[in-house]
C-alpha cells in the first residue's frame, strides 16, 4: 500500500522541525513509500549525509528569499540568525516560499498524495487545497504541551503579576505555570492549527502520555502518535551524522565513553537556538567540573560569544584541567549516539521537545533548564508528570533569567546522579519507547493507520473530482 504513495514534507527551516520530519520520513520510506522533503541549498548540504542510506527519500532545495525578507544572505535556518529578533523576517521569508512551492508541486512526478507540514507554517494548507490533496500537521511538541496550553489560554490574563503561579485545571497531575514561563509572544503558544488539516501527527508515544494524547484526540479528532521518531536512526552512522556534521571524531567519542563506568557521565547540551552569555557559560563549565562527574559539554558556536568562550577556555586552562574526565565540544554533537551509550547517566538539557524525547528514548534522567518557547512545559512534564528529572531552578524565560551559579549546577548534577529511582523510571520508559516503535507497537500501528488514512483521503478526493464534472 505505501509503495504507491508519495509524501511531500514541508518543514519550518529549523533544526527542531527538520530533524524530526526527516526521522519520520525514514519510517515511511521503510514501508516502501517515496518521500520528498522541501529544503534550501544550505540545509540540503547539512542533511544529505544523513539520508545516504535512504534512496527513497529525496531533498528538494528551493531558493530561500533572505534578501527579499530583509535577512542577511545565508540565513536559511533559524539557528543561523545572529539574533532571534530577526525571527519575524525569517517567518516572512518562509511565507514567500508559497509561490515557488506551488510551481514545484505542479511539476513533481509522481504527484504527491499528501502534504505533511509542521504547525508553524499553516499556510501550506492553501497549497494542499489548490492541488486537492490532504494535508497533515506534524506537531513538534508533546500532547501534554498541546493540551495544557489550550487549558491555560484563558487564565493567562487573569493573574495579577508575571511571577504569580496558577494551576492547570482539569488534568490528572498538579502542574503550575507563571506568565514568566510562557512564550514571550502569546500567539506562539501551541494551539490547534487554524487551517483545517486532515489530521495530526505527534512525535510521542501512547505509553508516555496516554491521558494527554487521548485529550488531544478528543479536541482534534484524527491524531496519531508516531514517535519517538529518533529511533528510526538504527545504524551507528545514522545516529552519528543525524542533524549536522559533528564537531567531534566518532571513534574518539565512543572510545572515551567506553572508558567510563555505566551511568556515570553527564551529557550537557542546550540545543541549536539557546543563546547563553559568556558569564553563564563559565558558570556551567565550573559547575560541571565541581560536580566530580565525568561529562561531555556541548557549547554552541555562537557568533557573539564564540571568541570569548575560546579565550576563557584557554585562559582558564579548563580543557587541560578536566582532561580524562571532561570533553568539551564546540559545535554540533551526535546527541542520539551519545545518549544511547551505557555510560551516560544524566542529561543537562534546555528541554526542547526533540532533546527531551531523545533523553526518554535513551532512558537517561534529566536536569531541566528551560529557556524559551514551550520548554517550561517540557520541564514540568519531565519533573512533575514523569518523575525522571530535577530542576536547575530557573523560574522564567531566558530574557528574564538571572545567572545560574556554578553551585546550583553542581548540586543539580549531584542530586540527579545519586537518584536510583529516577533512573529506573527513565529506563522503564525507554523500554516502552522501543516497544512502541518496533513492529506491532503502538507507534508502528499508528503509522499504518496514518498511511491507510492517506489512501482513503485520496480515494475520497478522486470521487469528489469525478462528481464535480
Amino acid at each position: 500500500m505505501a509503495q504507491q504513495l508519495h509524501f511531500l514534507m514541508i518543514p519550518l527551516m529549523s533544526q527542531s522541525h527538520i530533524i524530526p520530519l526527516t526521522d519520520f520520513a525514514k519510517s515511511l520510506a521503510r514501508r516502501g513509500a517515496l518521500v520528498s522533503i522541501v529544503t534550501t541549498p544550505l540545509n540540503a548540504k547539512r542533511y544529505n549525509p544523513t539520508l545516504a542510506s535512504s534512496p527513497r527519500i529525496h531533498l528538494i532545495p528551493l531558493h530561500f528569499p533572505c534578501r527579499e525578507a530583509g535577512l542577511p544572505d545565508g540565513c536559511e535556518n533559524l539557528d543561523s540568525l545572529n539574533s532571534l529578533d530577526l525571527a519575524r523576517q525569517f517567518f516572512h521569508a518562509c511565507r514567500l516560499l508559497k509561490s515557488p512551492l506551488h510551481d514545484l508541486i505542479r511539476r513533481l512526478h509522481p504527484s504527491p498524495n499528501c502534504i505533511i507540514s509542521t504547525s508553524a507554517i499553516s499556510w501550506t494548507q492553501d497549497l494542499a487545497d489548490s492541488f486537492r490533496i490532504p494535508r497533515y500537521v506534524f506537531e513538534t511538541v508533546s500532547s501534554f504541551t498541546l493540551h495544557c496550553s489550550r487549558k491555560i489560554s484563558h487564565l493567562v490574563d487573569s493573574v495579577s503579576f508575571d511571577s504569580e503561579l496558577f494551576q492547570v485545571p482539569q488534568i490528572p497531575h498538579s502542574v503550575e505555570f507563571s506568565r514568566n514561563q510562557l512564550p514571550r509572544i502569546r500567539t506562539r503558544l501551541p494551539t490547534p492549527d487554524p487551517a483545517p488539516p486532515r489530521g495530526t501527527l505527534v512525535n510521542t508515544f501512547q505509553e508516555l502520555e496516554p491521558w494527554y494524547l487521548n485529550a488531544c484526540m478528543e479536541e482534534r479528532g484524527s491524531v496519531w502518535s508516531v514517535g519517538p521518531v529518533s529511533l528510526s536512526n538504527r545504524g551507528a552512522s545514522e545516529r552519528f551524522s543525524r542533524g549536522n556534521e559533528a564537531s567531534i571524531d566518532e571513534h574518539y567519542c565512543l572510545k572515551w565513553l567506553d572508558s567510563m563506568e555505566r551511568d556515570s557521565v553527564v551529557y550537557a547540551c542546550f540545543g541549536s537556538l539557546c543563546t547563553l552569555s559568556i558569564e553563564q557559560i563559565t558558570e556551567i563549565g565550573l559547575g560541571l567540573e565541581e560536580s566530580n562527574s565525568p561529562f561531555i559539554w556541548v557549547i554552541r558556536k555562537q557568533e557573539k560569544s564564540c571568541g570569548e568562550v575560546e579565550e576563557w577556555l584557554a585562559a582558564e586552562g579548563f580543557e587541560e584541567r578536566v582532561r580524562g574526565r571532561g570533553v568539551v565540544v564546540q559545535g554540533w554533537a551526535p546527541q542520539v549516539m551519545i545518549l544511547a551509550h551505557p555510560s551516560v547517566g544524566g542529561f543537562l538539557t534546555h528541554c526542547g521537545w526533540n532533546s527531551t524525547l531523545e533523553g526518554v528514548a535513551a532512558g537517561v534522567p534529566m536536569i531541566a533548564w528551560p529557556m524559551f518557547a514551550e520548554q517550561f512545559y517540557n520541564e514540568k512534564m519531565v519533573v512533575d508528570v514523569l518523575g525522571i528529572g530535577v530542576r536547575v531552578g530557573v523560574e522564567s524565560c531566558a530574557d528574564k533569567q538571572g545567572l545560574v551559579r556554578r553551585e546550583r549546577v553542581r548540586s543539580a548534577v549531584v542530586e540527579l546522579m545519586g537518584e536510583r529511582g529516577m533512573r529506573e523510571r527513565a529506563e522503564a520508559l525507554a523500554r516502552a519507547a522501543t516497544d512502541a516503535f518496533e513492529d506491532g507497537g503502538s507507534s508502528f500501528l499508528n503509522v499504518t493507520l496514518f498511511i491507510e488514512d492517506v489512501v482513503r483521503a485520496n480515494a475520497e478526493m478522486a470521487v469528489n473530482v469525478l462528481e464535480s464534472y
